[in-house]
């Protein structure tokens, strides 16, 4: 047994008969529709779509791997917004395709639904499924290239808009071997083709951990600068990692211990409960099951599940497979060891508290629900990943009595945690259904029962709570004041979390319930917007605010229902005329069209003076400019002194919303005619949750290095 606790069972090479040539290329219809409906292909022609792009073209070079026949894969984002993506496997097959008269190479590149993923022998298993990926790539693209080296020869082939430009030709000899594909996405389709490089991170280092022993080099070179330096990544570094947006201009990723060192960096900043992480690889059948798993002192279950290293979002039968497993055999030793004592039993909830793991599979043909594979429903799934997973983990818990011992104590206090929050809950139900169907009496509700067109906003204290409920709107605009600041719900079980005053109203407000019998589509408002002020301690509760909804109504990110209001942070005020800043940039704008439309006066003055009266109008205008420019000029270089002496004019810098009289603060903030605010959207789950843990949670170390390494970017800061 090795450091990660890891089981091995005897593996069966994923080794193909040797030849790979046009014979293994079938054929299924053509590529014209496309681009006529690419959201059918990618998901859509947003960022998602665009970046789709990439994976696609980056999943037939890991397919070569996980066949065994690629070991590293390269990837540079060129000037242009152009990729190259290049691997050192077998290379596409360039001779004539039996069935469309042309080379392997063109079928492939152009041919919807050709590839060698349909059983005909080019891979037992495949991320690529329904074989669409590199020529959907080619039919989005203004421009693509593919060059082949094989056979010690290079072929190329160009594109546009996946249309070949010539037939495949020869351009020299190599020693190479592999495919390389370089291609540009197609304004026509995307408004927007800049790529994002911390997108591209986060993704690629997901698959590093999927397929174990590859080595992935990314490359930025859009810049045009050289690089400065190379970060490499690999399993001995997890244990320091923490949550943050590259920005260097290359990576390395190798990882040796695969899913093993993905749960490992999956659960940074939270402490194991257990020496190491269990993990097991298996192959029932025709499919390999790869599941490693820890236990942390964490509150909330961390799961993550693959296909094929196609991260399946909304999980499926191997994720079925594996939660069954796992409660039957962690109640299967608890009773078999005295744990449990008469018909009681552990529920899936209480096992997985605190849980992070790793569900992997691979497998010949799975069945997808849709193009964009978010969930796997192979029936076969399921009885192949409960198995591997009951019988080693059932041996494993009895080989490590001690880790088993913890486990069966931390799923025991998880089980009496759930009995208390469901009593909690239970009050928070019937309290609301005696005052009034979950109205607290904080709230000022509105009149509008349509929630698609209703708005809650959550205000910091009694006294911005009084100014938004004189400046709201009353058809369609709720008010809920909290008093100070809520409880960190990422260190606190539900049921000390529901007998927080401020926190029962919350959810009575929202009325969607809690915990298990939480129902979205029942919640009274479609816009939540948190409105607090702009200082350390608003920054603190809005905080508070987005940990509460992250982990107990994730669902609310999702549908884009978080908003974030955003109050100005000044008023410039001259005679009659106010305006508002939201930024100190904003404010030095608005002092600065103040100050040239005073000159441009002036000057018009001086000017009509002089026609009335040459001479006086001389002196005087004179005078008068040397006393404006002592005013302006001598002042410019501190923008709040520049204000102060300016003739007619202040400035306010709003500490607290209660500032704002009801006016101002619906012209300002809440007036959907006039205000912005910031929609609150998880793009990646795992980034999201990582970060909250690590802002949150109680390992310091972590924070630290996180606020040491953003303090730069902080201006202004409140205290």
């Amino acid at each position: 047994m090795n450091d990660d606790l890891k089981i091995h069972d005897t593996l069966t090479p994923h080794t193909t008969s040797g030849e790979y040539t046009a014979k293994q290329i079938q054929v299924l219809e053509g590529l014209e529709p496309v681009r006529k409906r690419p959201g059918m292909y990618i998901g859509g022609t947003g960022l998602d779509g665009l970046h789709h792009l990439i994976w696609e073209v980056v999943d037939n070079s890991f397919d070569e791997a996980m066949a065994g026949h690629a070991t590293t894969v390269n990837l540079t984002l060129l000037p242009g917004n152009q990729i190259s993506v290049e691997d050192d496997g077998r290379g596409i097959p360039v001779d004539m395709h039996p069935q469309t008269k042309v080379s392997a190479l063109e079928t492939v590149m152009t041919t919807l639904h050709a590839g060698g993923k349909f059983g005909g022998g080019g891979y037992k298993v495949s991320g690529g499924l329904h074989g669409v990926g590199v020529s959907v790539v080619n039919a989005l693209s203004s421009w693509m290239r593919t060059e082949v080296y094989r056979d010690g020869k290079v072929y190329v082939q160009e594109y546009k808009q996946g249309k070949p430009q010539a037939p495949v030709k020869e351009e020299g000899t190599t020693d190479r071997r592999g495919t390389k594909q370089i291609f540009q996405p197609d304004t026509e389709i995307f408004k927007d083709i800049r790529f994002n490089w911390g997108t591209i991170i986060d993704h690629l280092r997901q698959q590093a951990y999927l397929t174990r022993k590859i080595t992935l080099h990314i490359l930025d070179e859009r810049s045009g600068e050289a690089v400065a330096s190379e970060e490499v990544v690999s399993d001995s570094e997890e244990d320091a990692h923490v949550p943050h947006r590259p920005s260097e201009k290359s990576y390395t990723f190798y990882f040796e211990g695969g899913i093993s060192s993905y749960v490992r960096h999956l659960a940074a900043g939270k402490t194991f409960i257990v020496d190491q992480p269990f993990a097991v690889e298996k192959e029932v059948g025709d499919i390999r099951v790869d599941v490693a798993l820890a236990y942390t002192d964490d509150f909330n279950e961390h799961l993550y599940s693959f296909a094929n290293n196609i991260h399946t979002i909304e999980g499926g039968t191997h994720l079925t497979g594996f939660r069954s497993a796992l409660t039957r055999a962690i109640n299967d030793y608890a009773k078999k060891s005295n744990f449990v004592k008469g018909n009681d039993t552990l529920t899936g909830e209480d096992v997985r508290e605190g849980l992070v793991a790793v569900i992997s599979v691979k497998l010949p043909e799975p069945q997808f629900e849709g193009q964009t594979k978010s969930k796997l429903g192979t029936p076969e799934a399921r009885p192949a990943v409960e198995t591997a997973v009951a019988e080693y983990l059932t041996y494993w818990l009895e080989e490590n009595p001690t880790n088993a011992r913890k486990i069966i104590e931390k799923c025991f206090l998880s089980a009496r945690a759930r009995l208390a929050a469901k009593a909690a809950r239970e009050t928070v139900i019937r309290k609301g259904a005696l005052e009034g169907m979950t109205l607290p009496g904080k709230l000022a509700d509105c009149s509008e029962r349509d929630p698609a067109k209703s708005e809650l906003f959550i205000v910091e204290g009694d006294s911005a709570g009084g100014s938004s409920k004189q400046g709201r709107d009353r058809r369609f605009q709720a008010i809920l004041p909290l008093k100070g600041k809520i409880l960190n719900v990422e260190r606190a079980r539900l049921d000390r979390m529901l007998a927080f005053e401020e926190i029962k109203n919350l959810i009575v407000a929202l009325g969607a319930g809690v915990a298990e019998e939480t129902n979205i589509d029942k919640v009274r408002y479609h816009r939540v917007i948190i409105m607090t002020d702009a200082d350390v301690d608003g920054a603190h509760i809005r905080t508070l605010l987005l940990t509460f909804f992250y982990r107990h109504f994730p669902e609310l990110f999702r549908r884009g229902y978080v908003y974030i209001a955003q109050p100005p942070l000044y008023s410039v005020t001259k005679g009659k005329d106010i305006k508002y800043a939201f930024s100190d940039a904003e404010r030095d704008v608005i002092l600065a069209d103040i100050e040239q439309q005073q000159k441009e006066k002036d000057l018009k003055n001086n000017a009509i003076g002089k026609k009335a009266d040459s001479e006086t109008t001389e002196n005087s205008g004179a005078s008068e400019n040397s006393e404006n420019q002592g005013e302006f000029e001598s002042s410019a270089p501190a923008a709040s002194d520049h204000a102060a002496k300016m003739k007619g004019v202040s400035i306010q810098r709003y500490k607290g919303l209660g500032e704002m009289n009801p006016i101002q603060l619906w012209d300002t903030t809440m007036n959907p005619a006039t205000r912005t605010m910031l929609q609150v959207t998880i793009d990646d789950a795992e980034r999201a949750d990582e970060l909250f843990s690590m802002l949150m949670g109680d390992d310091v170390p972590p924070r630290k290095r996180f606020i040491q390494t953003h303090a730069k970017a902080v201006k202004n800061l409140d205290i």
